[in-house]
Parts: C-alpha cells; structure tokens; sequence
C-alpha cells in the first residue's frame, strides 16, 4: 500500500477490501477485527460529534471530488474505492457513497449503578437498533446485552441506532448471573401480571430488562425484579413489538425523573 495519505483501491483482491467486505456483511466481524464500520453520513457525523476519530475514511470514486472536508481530514488514512468496489462493499440497498472504519474501546465493564437497559436474548438486530435510539433519548446510559442477543456493534445494529451508539456504555455477551451485581431495581415487562405502567411508581436510576421476542423476559430474570409492569393496550392486541413496549417504559422512566 502506498505512503500516501489517499490511497486509490481498484482491485477486487486487495487485502484491505476484503477486510472491509467482512466487516460490513459479517454481522460479528467486528469482534475479530476491533474495529467497526460505519456506513453514510449520519453514523459518520454522529460518531465525530461525539469526539470518535476514525482509522479509515472510505469513499467512492466518484463520491470523493464531492466529500466534504470535515470527512475528508478527520481519518489516519484515507480510501478511495471503485465505484462497483464500493457498491459491492456496501450492505445497503442505494450505497452511501462514503463511510469510516473506527476502532472500538477496549470493552466496558459494567457499572452496577448506571440506569440501565438489560437486553434478554432479544435477537433482531433492527429492535435492538431502535431500543438503543430510545435509551439514549431518555436517559438510560447503559445497555447490558445478555448473552443470545443480537450483536451490539453489527452492521444491521448500527443502522438502526441511528448513532445511539456512540453515547451509549455497551456491554455485550454477559451471563445473567452478572446481574446480581447491579445496584439499581429491575424492573421487567409483563403481557399478562403486574402493575399497569401508568399507575406504578417507577423508581430511578433503574434498570429495565426487555426479553426475547418470542418468549418474552426469563422466568429467572423476573423472578428476582423489584418490579413487573404490564402495559394497558385498550386495543386489545396481544402484545406489543418488544421495541415499541421498550420506547414507552423508558419515555415513562426518563419523563417521571426528578
């Protein structure tokens, strides 16, 4: 690879590409490589307003004449793709044209004392998206991923956090039993028992555990919350997406602090 600064990829055999490849369609690449790729100008503009400097700024060659400078001086290296190396790169329908590698910090340990959201295997990658989006919006600065749950740092993930990530203390893979570590209640949502969310006094800071899609929180996790709160669906529906039940207890925790 040249010394310069901008370095133009043309083959489909360059090494660098086919690590880019497999962190933008391999969902825990990430893992592997410590470092994460972030794809548009959204997750890019988000990840440098919360002071994230990335490794790699990637462009499309025909994208870079027009990039704008805050993108283009901010990496230790910059690439420029092809442009059918970059769609070919690229996990999303109408390719962003632009995008960063950033390396991860170091994992974080838990903080017993954060307010908190537990995910317990929930497993699709767009409701794990939007749960983070709604525990940065209202408060909730930490998010325990228990093992069985979607990768945190995973293309599809980032995409529908919409940069909810870079704000966010993330901790992924852990067993339940790290949970007895926590300093805050539980509190774990309920189709069918405990106090309607309306009328129940939520304490704060706390932490909510939001369960599989299917199966909803394990009978363990909810044996041992200080609290199970059901939501009133006057509809009659079943059940809510576990992402939408997780948008309205967290507003209803974040909105209630004193």
């Amino acid at each position: 690879m040249s010394s310069d600064p901008i370095t133009h990829i043309q083959s489909r055999d360059n090494p660098l590409l086919k690590e880019l490849r497999r962190l933008s369609q391999d969902s825990t690449a990430y893992r592997k490589q410590g470092r994460v790729w972030l794809e548009g100008d959204h997750l890019c503009r988000a990840a440098l307003a919360r002071g994230w400097k990335p490794a790699l700024a990637i462009f499309s060659e025909s994208f870079w004449p027009l990039a704008q400078v805050q993108y283009t001086q901010v990496a230790t290296k910059t690439i420029v793709l092809a442009d059918a190396l970059f769609a070919d790169l690229s996990s999303l329908e109408s390719p962003a044209q632009m995008g960063f590698v950033v390396d991860l910090p170091s994992s974080a340990a838990l903080d017993p004392a954060a307010a908190s959201v537990i995910l317990d295997r929930v497993q699709d990658a767009g409701n794990v998206g939007s749960i983070l989006r709604s525990a940065g919006a209202f408060g909730f600065k930490q998010i325990i991923a228990l093992k069985g749950s979607a990768a945190l740092w995973s293309p599809k993930v980032l995409r529908a956090g919409m940069g909810a990530h870079f704000g966010l203390r993330l901790v992924e893979g852990l067993e339940p039993e790290v949970l007895q570590t926590l300093t805050v209640p539980m509190l774990v949502t309920s189709s069918h028992g405990g106090a309607y969310l309306h009328q129940a006094d939520l304490p704060w800071p706390c932490a909510w555990v939001m369960g599989h899609e299917g199966q909803g929180v394990s009978p363990a996790l909810e044996a041992r919350a200080a609290q199970r709160i059901r939501i009133a669906q006057p509809g009659g529906e079943e059940s809510l997406n576990v992402a939408a039940a997780a948008a309205i207890c967290l507003h209803a925790s974040g909105a209630g602090r004193g």
